[in-house]
């Protein structure tokens, strides 16, 4: 007799924007935070492992040790946006696999054992390696990221500036202009 086979899935999907400088990449990240019901935003550049999972603290005054959550498990039923992604330190990077594959933070650090959930979508947004992205290159050659780690995102998505100088000059006269009336346009 066959038996279905049983798939657990990940609830949540994780989605990675990489693309040149000035696109709007961090802007949509802001976005999403403003409208998302529970969200949680952090940097690459700022954010250690430990901070995007958990910490391990003593505390001041009687020395215990106790469980701090990091950006990843504070997401747990929404969404983490982690801008300059490609900053990330490569230690620190690792420790964000088994979030992003079990959706949980295993710590077994200090006498302390337990599993923290963390069932939350990844949207991360980064620059391209040599500062602009190379329409003739892979995005494994456009970005920093080992094949582990982007094999961890459901969707990867490609955002491109398609130079037009004529474009460009027209979008800078109406931004000088509208600077020079003090009137500013929030996006």
């Amino acid at each position: 007799m066959l038996h279905p086979a049983v798939c657990v899935c990940r609830g949540d999907v994780n989605m990675l924007l990489v693309g040149d400088p000035g696109v709007a990449k961090s802007q949509l990240l802001r976005a999403v935070m403003s409208i998302a019901p529970h969200a949680v935003s952090t940097t690459g550049r700022g954010s250690s492992g430990v901070g995007l999972t958990a910490a391990v603290t003593s505390d001041r005054e009687t020395g215990d040790k106790r469980l701090e959550a990091g950006a990843m498990v504070l997401a747990d039923g929404g969404v983490v946006c982690i801008d300059e992604f490609d900053k990330m330190n490569e230690d620190d990077r690792v420790a964000i696999h088994e979030v992003m594959e079990q959706q949980t933070v295993t710590i077994a650090k200090a006498g302390i054992q337990a599993s923290l959930n963390a069932r939350c979508s990844v949207l991360a947004a980064a620059n391209p390696l040599y500062g602009t992205y190379d329409r003739k290159s892979s995005i494994n050659m456009n970005v920093a990221l080992p094949d582990s780690l982007l094999s961890r995102f459901d969707m990867l998505f490609v955002v491109l500036d398609n130079t037009n100088t004529a474009m460009d000059k027209e979008v800078r006269s109406l931004a000088v202009g509208l600077e020079q009336h003090d009137q500013f346009v929030c996006f």
